[in-house]
């Protein structure tokens, strides 16, 4: 019996995971409002109709978190409040078969390439017109930009190629085309996302094709910052960091995950590089492109991952002095190479490590930031705060990075989605605070 009214033909939106998932949501969401649906992401009001839940299936605490997700909207569902329940995206596809059994008040589950399918139940058309079209859910003035699907890389430990399928690039025209459509929208910085962006072009034109995709989006008229995520060591194409150094949309800013410090770990996670390679890339770079900030990402609690193997990643980590760094602990994932490898390294003992490892960041971090005081840097402003407004350097992707603050007070009629030249004045580990010249 339902509890409330629902309105008709509303969709809410909820998306977990990663900058992936929520452009596939956003693409979703245009193709619905398309099809004449009222369509809000997470929306908190409750009144829905019809609930699509987009998951995420990467890690551990990722699964439990869509498992929770569902089992909200499915008492939601139980209450009235909730007409139709889906579940698409990445623990879908994995998982499809157990969830149908295990969650049975869901309407249909869906994979991760699935959204005609989903929108023919909807009873509503994939319209090919709007291909590149989306709905966004960021702020205006910056996208996700989501330039090939999958992976063809056989890194262990990760089960990505098995809910995302082999690498397919997007062809550069029909990117230029969505990026022409998101400037017209407003959207000024684009954050270029694939599991692997060094892949890009070698299925489509037989050879890596990131820097010449990024001459091109550069010409498009009001995109003025496209930042690099996801880009893996292995056979790094180095016209990309021309392009870096070069044009000066390109930020100076590189995401490349390297997943560890030691060489006995990353042959055996299967990533087809060194840890003595892996410095020497890095050196490279930081030499062609002065200035650039790297983020990258680490595992801790690999299976078989000695104190000595830690130390050397702690080690490593030390030395190269990341601007950026994250790391996640080990998730023994089923069907991925590295579950035929025993477990074997305590809970305790991979947060401890992770743990230890973000200290040492914290301390970089500062000291890297210390040096930033009494320079100015182009701001771009992202939202209001309390009495700040807080924006992003060129160095920095929203969410995951660093931030500048400047006082309302201080602020020189700046406007959100702005562009500004800021002045630092101060620092502590991860925030920039100035004022705005």
């Amino acid at each position: 019996m339902k509890t409330k009214t629902l309105r008709k033909n509303k969709v809410n939106v909820v998306t977990l995971g990663c900058s992936k998932n929520l452009f596939d949501s956003e693409v979703m969401m245009a193709q619905l409002k398309a099809n004449k649906f009222e369509v809000e992401h997470e929306s908190l009001d409750d009144d829905a109709e019809i609930v699509i839940i987009n998951t995420c299936g990467f890690i551990d605490n990722a699964k439990q978190e869509s498992i929770d997700t569902i089992l909200r909207y499915v008492d939601a569902k139980n209450d009235g409040q909730v007409d139709k329940l889906y579940v698409t995206g990445c623990l879908s596809e994995r998982y499809k078969d157990d969830l149908e059994k295990e969650i049975p008040e869901v309407d249909a589950f869906f994979g991760t390439r699935d959204l005609p399918r989903l929108l023919k139940t909807l009873k509503a058309d994939y319209k090919k017109e709007l291909i590149g079209e989306r709905l966004l859910t960021t702020p205006s003035h910056f996208a996700y930009f989501k330039i090939a699907e999958g992976c063809d890389r056989p890194c262990s430990f990760c089960a990505i190629p098995l809910m995302r399928g082999k690498h397919l690039s997007t062809p550069i025209e029909d990117l230029v085309t969505s990026a022409k459509s998101l400037a017209a929208q407003g959207v000024k910085e684009l954050m270029l996302i694939a599991q692997d962006l060094t892949y890009y072009g070698l299925d489509i034109y037989k050879k890596r094709n990131l820097a010449e995709l990024i001459q091109q989006l550069s010409e498009v008229e009001g995109i003025e910052w496209i930042r690099l995520h996801y880009a893996f060591p292995a056979g790094f194409p180095m016209d990309v960091i021309d392009e870096i150094r070069d044009n000066p949309k390109v930020c100076l800013y590189l995401d490349m995950p390297l997943q560890h410090g030691s060489t006995k770990i990353l042959k055996s996670m299967r990533r087809g590089i060194t840890r003595e390679k892996t410095e020497e890339l890095v050196n490279v770079i930081r030499a062609q492109a002065p200035g650039i900030a790297i983020r990258t990402t680490l595992i801790a609690g690999y299976p078989g991952e000695t104190e000595e193997d830690y130390q050397e990643m702690y080690d490593f980590v030390e030395r190269m002095r990341f601007e950026r760094l994250g790391i996640f602990t080990y998730s023994h994932e089923e069907n991925t190479h590295a579950y035929s490898l025993e477990d074997n390294v305590p809970e305790k003992t991979k947060r401890e490590r992770a743990d230890k490892i973000m200290e040492l960041q914290a301390s970089i971090s500062y000291e890297l930031n210390q040096q930033k005081v009494g320079k100015t840097f182009k701001v771009l402003f992202d939202r209001a705060e309390g009495d700040y407004f807080i924006g992003r350097s060129e160095f920095d992707s929203p969410e995951v990075d660093n931030e500048v603050l400047v006082k309302k007070s201080e602020a020189n009629h700046v406007r959100i989605g702005d562009f500004a030249n800021v002045l630092i004045e101060s620092a502590d580990h991860y925030d920039l605070y100035g004022s705005v010249i």
